[in-house]
């Protein structure tokens, strides 16, 4: 008790020096309390430390704004001071765990406020138990990445799997906060569907499990995007059960823009409709990794069939034979295996290579996003596929939904593209340092093909992923505007918040003011809190004594 009367004290202290320090006093708290793993400008360390999970090098250079300090706290309570010195400092705080941020939010700014970087990887801990009945729980700290989780999920036990993305180098803290899709949510659902239990540090540094932090903000932080309603230091995650052997593979298939239009109209009408076991996406571009390219444009399959191979192509066979299967060549594995069969890692990777957090090819990038709710025209897929074959740097991902994805709610997370949605679309542009000249030129053309493509998706709003974040949609206004409307920034912020989270966005409004009404955690596309006055503020209960002591993911 004397020691958190002491470390209260130091905080008051620092919030009365901090100001233009270039993070001095944040550093000074955070030594008041025990946390020696900061760098701040100037100091040895910091660019390796900021650089360290930088995964868009389109925000690596020198012009990108920098954080006052990088903090990467290794307890629950390194985490706590390292929220309470930010705020006592007048930083805002960005939360890391992976540094896949499509928009570089985790580690930058685009207001040119100052700010700290809480990098979450020294937080990767992952503790399965697969005893648990209805196929296992693990405690998952917020900065593992997603192929240490799966790492540890199969060293537990070969019969469980997590249902999340493909690359293990995302961190689990900013996916799970996004909804997170992946190969197995026509099966299980989203990663966030997933989650039964929370460990939250809100902006007053308290911890609050789900009981604590209450139904709404647990709702919240499952989909609602990440750094915004305060850092989820662990989740409790449902596991899955997966068969012995699962069926993957891979095939490319160039041709004529008809030819592969007609591959993937063909696509549109099948993939959502295949058993829930089975996931097969498409990759459309004139420069993909598996293609020859000398062949120009190409439609490249990639599958996954919770079974034997027998019985996938059985399923193709009557399903869709068009895929082509006298070489398809699917491979029998465990579902780990499969896992770094989908990965992206270097062929001949091993299950050990999940747990390397470092993303080794990083390149320059622009994302955006789409959701389908019926194919598209022939005659339009063509048009699509032709642009598409004059721009080698650009391909879409098309993401097959249907299945578990269509029976579940759009209010029930939110993330709501569900019911009614039959594939995701990611349309990608991506660049090497030598072409970074162009970065203008390549960027405007993805815009250009993106708005070629809105006449052919629902609109009203025109949908989007938040985990595929795009500052394109509008962001955040935080200047002093004196206008009357003490809830302008909720309603200028409805212009993009609608398009990621449709109906369910006023209720994220309601639960960013119950946990952080004072707006702490903030980006430029992070859910405002409610202004008005007498607006009521929760307060949360606290973390659960029998939660502290269940020897979880973390021991406090």
């Amino acid at each position: 008790m004397a020691a958190l009367a002491l470390f209260s004290l130091v905080l008051r202290l620092f919030a009365v020096q901090a100001g233009g320090d270039d993070g001095a006093s944040f550093t000074a708290c955070l030594a008041a309390a025990g946390v020696r793993n900061v760098t701040t400008r100037g100091s040895p360390g910091y660019g390796t430390a900021l650089r360290a999970s930088i995964q868009n090098l389109r925000f690596a250079g020198a012009g990108a704004p920098k954080p006052a300090a990088v903090v990467a706290p290794a307890s629950l309570e390194g985490l706590r001071a390292a929220v309470r010195c930010a705020r006592a400092a007048g930083l805002v705080v960005r939360l890391r765990s992976g540094g896949h941020s499509y928009e570089g939010l985790s580690y930058t700014t685009e207001d040119r406020s100052a700010f700290a970087v809480v990098d979450l990887a020294a937080l990767d801990r992952v503790r399965v138990d697969a005893s648990r009945g209805g196929g296992g729980t693990a405690w998952v700290e917020a900065g593992a990445t997603l192929g240490q989780v799966y790492h540890a999920v199969a060293g537990a036990s070969q019969a469980l799997a997590f249902s999340a993305g493909s690359c293990p180098t995302v961190g689990s803290g900013g996916h799970i906060a996004g909804g997170g899709f992946g190969l197995l949510s026509r099966k299980y659902g989203l990663a966030g569907d997933n989650v039964v239990d929370a460990v939250l540090v809100d902006a007053e540094g308290r911890v609050l499990d789900r009981g604590g932090m209450g139904e709404d903000v647990f709702w919240a932080i499952r989909g609602g995007g990440g750094g915004t309603w305060g850092a989820v230091y662990a989740w409790r995650i449902q596991l899955s059960p997966v068969p012995e052997r699962v069926t993957a593979f891979v095939v490319n298939r160039p041709g004529s823009v008809e030819s592969v239009a007609r591959l993937v109209s063909t696509w549109q009408h099948v993939a959502p409709w295949l058993p829930d076991e089975f996931y097969v996406s498409a990759f459309v571009g004139a420069g993909l990794p598996e293609s020859n390219r000398s062949a120009g444009i190409s439609v490249t399959f990639k599958g996954l069939y919770l079974g034997p191979s027998q019985e996938a192509l059985q399923i193709l066979t009557a399903r869709f034979p068009e895929i082509g299967l006298s070489d398809l060549n699917p491979r029998e594995m465990s579902w780990i295996e499969s896992v770094v069969f989908f990965s992206g890692l270097p062929e001949g990777s091993a299950v050990s290579d999940l747990a390397d957090r470092v993303l080794h090819k990083k390149n320059y990038f622009k994302a955006k996003s789409d959701y389908v709710r019926r194919p598209m025209a022939f005659d339009q897929l063509i048009r699509a596929v032709d642009l598409l074959s004059k721009q080698p740097k650009a391909y879409v991902i098309l993401d097959p939904y249907g299945g578990a994805m269509d029976r579940v709610g759009s209010g029930d997370l939110p993330f709501p593209h569900r019911k009614g949605n039959i594939h995701g679309i990611q349309y990608l542009i991506e660049w090497t340092a030598d072409e970074d000249g162009h970065k203008d030129e390549y960027m405007d053309w993805l815009r250009r093909f993106y708005d070629v493509m809105g006449a052919y998706v629902p609109k009203n709003p025109r949908t989007a992923y938040i985990n595929y974040m795009d500052l394109d949609l509008g962001t955040n206004n935080r200047s002093d505007s004196t206008d009357q409307n003490p809830n302008s920034e909720v309603e200028a912020a409805r212009a993009w918040g609608e398009r990621y989270f449709l109906g369910n966005y006023d209720r994220l409004v309601r639960a960013k003011t119950m946990i952080d009404p004072d707006n702490v955690f903030r980006n430029a596309q992070s859910i405002p809190p409610l202004r008005a006055p007498g607006m009521a503020r929760r307060s949360p209960r606290g973390i659960s004594p029998e939660v502290m002591s269940n020897g979880g993911a973390y021991d406090g």
